[in-house]
């Protein structure tokens, strides 16, 4: 294919213009990262050194960290560093923090994906199935449980998930560890504490797709032709609903992914959100703006998959239209 019929493809068009928002994007998460940490009060060298360092030795580290430079200096500095992939070093610990993105962030996109994938196989077939069994005002009772149980755990946060989570299943019934990654039985409650009120959210986004779905003519036209229920479900009914949940399920991945923070803090889970909420306490800005940086990176490059996956599913894309 020419190099000028390839750029007017619409598929170069599309990506093309993700790919620019997605820089713009990480340019957004890049400079809110630097600056909020900066206008937490405190001197983080002070904290680093401890109350009783004396004033030379702290402005000596302050200069030699360049924290004594004007605020556009230090985020100078700053890009040229991540452009020859320098995150900094843990004020703190001394650690370099790409080590310590290294060894967390694994664990954090292990409980993540989890959670996200768990969300997608609840959410899809029980919201669908929700839908068959209500549609027409059919079984009301069903139908008051489902909308009662999922609105609850809509309004439950996170933290207070994982903190009744571990009281019923791990010190309670003791079916699980307490906290920490031995096992698999230790991803158990984190991702649960992740993926119920995602999977709450998405059950009732699928349920009400469904039903429109379900009241379709061409669902209508299928059973007239004596399609069997799986044939209907499976072949018409489901793709269609699954594209609105991917869709709702791409704008539920930030939240998912910033409550990892929390999560990581209740069960001791050696990630990148207990770190991150370490160094805000600690105003380890390097270790801050890298953790922010990279849980924002993912986020956005989690939504340019769920992006690209919705152009090759809809079949109303204009995408598709090669």
């Amino acid at each position: 294919m020419p190099v000028p019929q390839l750029l007017r493809h619409p598929w170069t068009a599309f990506l093309g213009r993700r790919t620019a928002r997605l820089l713009l994007s990480l340019g957004v998460v890049l400079t809110a990262s630097f600056a909020m940490i900066r206008l937490v009060p405190g001197d983080p060298v002070r904290a680093a050194l401890g109350v009783d360092a004396a004033p030379d030795l702290v402005a000596a580290r302050r200069h030699g960290l360049g924290l004594d430079t004007p605020f556009l200096t230090q985020y100078r500095h700053y890009l040229d560093g991540l452009l020859h992939g320098d995150l900094g070093t843990s004020l703190v610990t001394g650690t370099p923090v790409a080590e310590l993105v290294r060894t967390r962030l694994p664990a954090t996109l292990e409980i993540a994906g989890l959670a996200f994938l768990v969300t997608l196989a609840v959410a899809l077939p029980g919201g669908l199935l929700a839908a068959l069994r209500t549609r027409d005002g059919r079984h009301p009772r069903t139908e008051l449980a489902f909308t009662a149980v999922t609105a609850g755990l809509v309004g439950v946060p996170d933290f207070v998930l994982a903190t009744g989570l571990t009281a019923l299943l791990a010190v309670g019934l003791q079916l699980l560890p307490v906290a920490g990654a031995a096992g698999a039985g230790s991803f158990v409650l984190p991702v649960l504490a992740l993926s119920l009120a995602p999977t709450a959210v998405l059950l009732r986004i699928v349920r009400v797709e469904a039903l429109k779905v379900l009241g379709e003519d061409y669902l209508r036209t299928a059973r007239a032709k004596r399609l069997s229920p799986a044939r209907r479900c499976l072949v018409h009914a489901g793709p269609n609903t699954a594209t609105a949940a991917l869709t709702v399920a791409g704008s539920l991945l930030p939240a998912l992914i910033a409550g990892t923070v929390l999560v990581e803090k209740v069960f001791a889970w050696p990630g990148i959100g207990s770190a991150m909420a370490q160094s805000v306490v600690a105003q380890d800005y390097p270790v801050v703006q890298a953790m922010v940086l990279v849980l924002g990176t993912t986020v956005l490059l989690a939504g340019l998959l769920v992006d690209v996956l919705l152009a090759v599913l809809d079949p109303r894309s204009t995408i598709r239209e090669m």
